[in-house]
């Protein structure tokens, strides 16, 4: 099988009925895409912050914000694995925000 470009254009037809062409199973450019993006971004720097020791709390924030963020995009997409997951995240995360800035 030949690589395809990624400039090559196709028609619609052809993408739909092809076994080949990688179609993107989440709609582009719409708000929920950028939310998907930007929480998936803040997550990332939330990892990045607890790895390095830096700041439980800011960790937690970052988190906090982040899964708030999917469970839009939960909602959005109608995803109840995606839903229960964040939910409960979110209630985990705001806990122990909470618990920091009262301790």
């Amino acid at each position: 099988m030949k690589h395809m470009k990624k400039s090559q254009n196709f028609h619609p037809k052809e993408i739909e009925n092809s076994k080949r062409i990688f179609k993107s199973a989440t709609p582009k450019y719409t708000i929920d895409w950028y939310v998907k993006w930007v929480a998936s971004l803040i997550l990332l720097f939330a990892m990045v912050v607890r790895a390095a020791g830096y700041s439980n709390t800011l960790d937690t924030f970052l988190s906090f914000f982040g899964c708030l963020g999917w469970l839009f995009v939960a909602f959005a997409w109608k995803d109840r694995a995606l839903v229960m997951l964040n939910s409960i995240a979110c209630f985990i995360l705001l806990t122990g925000l909470l618990t920091n800035l009262n301790g």
